[in-house]
């Protein structure tokens, strides 16, 4: 991926692109510019695109990309842009069964919203099938997540599960974001190769990996070990809890142990993606010793 790719979507983005129509907008309002042309034909603006409950809308480049390319996915319709489409079928092969739209980038704003960073390409398609935690018992790696509640966050730890090869992300019902576009742009393309399980009682679910043979290990700032001095077995689900809150009591009452992450700086506390990250490469180093043993 470009450092271009990468960093598509940022806040910084969304922040320069308001600015730049605020301007463009100052400008027509003074009369420096001509009024903005009126629509061309019969279309008139978008609206709302409906989508039923197992329906989501998916947009960016990469994430659209990753999406057609994962066989699972049940792909409904396409809205490009001209240019945006040669960017996107540059080595991809569009399904000849997909229905594509070719519209004007105004189009998928008024369906997204302008803050949505779209690079041209909004894709219609089901949710991701739904999986069961008896699945993953080949998985020697799991990420499960205590109610962290921003899709930007959760995108995140997706593509960091991805990166050290994680078996899935767990996390609640309530209090936590379902599949959606945000979710899926944050994830850069990761929510299409990391089945992410949504469970109704987590203390339940953890109780189903430990009879599956996890050690189950809550990240928390007052644990009484490190965590590298804390895994055991070949087989870990890291656990983590809410910024601010951390894990709830009952949480902190079923995991196998508690641990804590080390940080000799001033900064004792990290965003929960970053120690996701942290936690995941840790726990990759003591499964490749164990693996070894």
């Amino acid at each position: 991926m470009s450092k271009k790719d990468d960093q598509n979507g940022s806040p910084r983005d969304a922040h320069y692109a308001k600015l730049r129509r605020a301007h463009r907008d100052n400008k027509r309002a003074r009369g420096d510019l001509p009024p903005a042309p009126a629509r061309q034909g019969k279309r008139g603006p978008a609206g709302p695109l409906p989508v039923s409950g197992d329906e989501v809308l998916l947009y960016g480049l990469h994430t659209v990309r990753a999406a057609i390319e994962n066989p699972e996915r049940r792909l409904i319709s396409l809205k490009v842009t001209q240019n945006a489409l040669a960017r996107l079928t540059d080595g991809l092969a569009l399904p000849e069964s997909l229905p594509v739209d070719i519209v004007r980038p105004r189009e998928i704003d008024d369906i997204l919203g302008e803050d949505a960073i779209h690079q041209g390409v909004m894709l219609k398609t089901l949710a991701l099938p739904v999986r069961r935690l008896d699945a993953l018992n080949d998985s020697p790696l799991l990420l499960v997540l205590d109610q962290v509640t921003d899709p930007h966050n959760v995108g995140a730890i997706l593509r960091s599960a991805v990166a050290f090869s994680a078996g899935a992300v767990i996390t609640t019902m309530r209090h936590s974001p379902a599949e959606s576009g945000v979710l899926a742009k944050s994830a850069s393309g990761a929510l299409e190769h990391i089945p992410y399980i949504q469970i109704t009682n987590l203390a339940k679910a953890l109780d189903e990996l430990h009879a599956m043979g996890f050690a189950s290990i809550g990240l928390d700032s007052e644990g009484p070990a490190p965590l590298e001095e804390t895994f055991a077995g070949g087989k870990v689900a890291l656990v983590l809890g809410a910024e601010g809150k951390g894990l709830r009591q009952k949480t902190r009452e079923t995991v196998t142990a508690l641990a804590r992450l080390d940080m000799p700086g001033v900064i004792k506390s990290l965003n929960v993606s970053n120690a996701s990250a942290i936690a995941l490469y840790a726990a990759r180093q003591h499964l490749g010793k164990t693996s070894k043993g």
